[in-house]
């Protein structure tokens, strides 16, 4: 049984959020719960919550299907970090002049398995 979750516009750059998406991919979903929550990377908050919610995933899917739920069983067995849309602004310079700066969004989708789900 698998379970996923995706959070979408996510205000990290796509490159900051693979950084800590790496960190965790095909590790035991309480040993990635542990690193995220220490990793010093700001990109590691967002990348936690859609871990725990894919958690939450899998305990409701478990309950509607009847099959006993234990988390230290799951795997995340796909993570990875899609670029959303891109904010585009303005800051002035000098002589009248503008200089565009891009502020990136990101997709991030965790799916995590039972460990006989994940082979």
């Amino acid at each position: 049984m698998e379970a996923k979750a995706i959070a979408r516009h996510v205000r990290v750059t796509p490159r900051k959020a693979r950084r800590m998406v790496n960190l965790i991919r095909g590790k035991q979903a309480a040993e990635a719960i542990t690193i995220l929550k220490f990793a010093p990377q700001s990109a590691a908050l967002p990348v936690l919550k859609t871990l725990e919610s894919a958690i939450a995933n899998a305990r409701v899917k478990a309950d509607k299907a009847g099959e006993p739920f234990r988390e230290n069983d799951l795997v995340i067995k796909e993570t990875y970090v899609d670029e959303g849309v891109t904010l585009k602004r303005f800051r002035a310079r000098a002589q009248g002049r503008a200089a565009r700066i891009n502020k990136r969004t990101s997709h991030i989708t965790v799916v995590v398995a039972s460990k006989e789900g994940a082979r």
